[in-house]
């Protein structure tokens, strides 16, 4: 598949609920509202959208949220799309989590090809931890990750840099990636729904956010490419694999791969857009083929830069949907 930009579509990220366990601050509010169940993708449609895409050239899928894991049939969705990786129709199935159940899933996990993961963790420190998530517990998380790679799979920590919160536990986390052998990425916040944040204040460049490491060790751009946006460094000789997602300050819309599958079914071309298709309305009234129809149609809409620092210098509004329903 290729855009109207003629950049080749075969990375799909899928929503599979709206629902988490946290409240990380700049992902949502405290007091959230989510989907009524019937909204929601059942098991089948999403396995059949994403058959569907799998047809059309998508390579790599990513199951995101939310938190994925709180979805009650969540052991049948990897379970199905597992098959794909095993059959050889997907190079690669993988999950964004928080960690906190990967205790519960991990054998799961492993058990129907899911090789690499990324666990969210924007700090080792228990008391900003419980503050950035809103009262959750660290602890869990840790020992979620080592349930994982007990059983043999990769495990890639995305920490979110936030002004004045976590610059401060970017080295202890640096060094925590590399002693356990996880590649670590630190991500820009992003303008997206309302979370009870003045974002021009929570938004810290990349480069900016690492620049404790940058004065400690030997930072230096690698070869390295991933399926996502990210550049990669290597920091020596800590021996650590660093990636940046810069979607403010070092645009990657050039080289965009992605489609988002929304937990209601919408797919969204462009995490900085509102344009979208909605694939649940089609498929529940039309059948499975209606996919093939507005699949074409979002290839079309893509467009070829993200807004995101026009709705953060306050020149374009803030998109209302929040993170949690279009998916990291």
């Amino acid at each position: 598949m290729r855009d109207g930009f003629g950049r080749k579509i075969d990375y799909l990220r899928i929503s599979v609920t709206d629902r988490c366990n946290f409240r990380c601050q700049y992902c949502m509010s405290e007091n959230m509202t989510f989907m009524p169940k019937s909204d929601l993708l059942t098991l089948e449609e999403i396995t059949l959208i994403a058959e569907r895409f799998i047809g059309h050239g998508v390579k790599k899928i990513r199951l995101t949220g939310g938190e994925p894991l709180v979805r009650r049939d969540m052991s049948d969705v990897i379970q199905r799309l597992g098959r794909k990786v095993e059959s050889g129709e997907l190079e690669e199935l993988t999950l964004t989590t928080n960690g906190s159940l990967l205790s519960e899933y991990a054998d799961h996990l492993a058990a129907h090809n899911m090789h690499r993961i990324n666990v969210s963790m924007d700090t080792l420190d228990p008391y900003k931890f419980a503050e950035i998530t809103r009262g959750a517990k660290i602890d869990q998380v840790l020992t979620g990750i080592a349930a994982a790679r007990r059983v043999g799979i990769q495990v890639k920590i995305n920490m979110v840099a936030v002004r004045n919160f976590n610059q401060d536990c970017l080295l202890p986390m640096a060094e925590f990636c590399a002693d356990h052998g996880h590649d670590l990425t630190v991500i820009e916040t992003m303008p997206l729904g309302d979370v009870g944040a003045d974002r021009t204040f929570e938004h810290i460049p990349a480069e900016e956010f690492i620049a404790p490491l940058v004065e400690r060790y030997s930072v230096s751009p690698i070869a390295h490419k991933s399926a996502g946006p990210a550049r990669y460094m290597a920091v020596e000789p800590l021996g650590l694999r660093l990636g940046l997602i810069t979607p403010l300050s070092n645009n990657f819309c050039d080289d965009c791969n992605r489609l988002r599958l929304t937990t209601d079914g919408k797919i969204f071309m462009c995490l900085g857009h509102n344009a979208h298709v909605d694939l649940r309305a089609a498929v529940r009234n039309e059948g499975i083929e209606a996919v093939d129809r507005l699949l074409q149609k979002a290839l079309k809409l893509k467009p070829l830069r993200h807004d995101f620092n026009a709705q953060l210098d306050g020149s374009a509004d803030i998109l209302e949907r929040h993170m949690n329903v279009t998916g990291g």
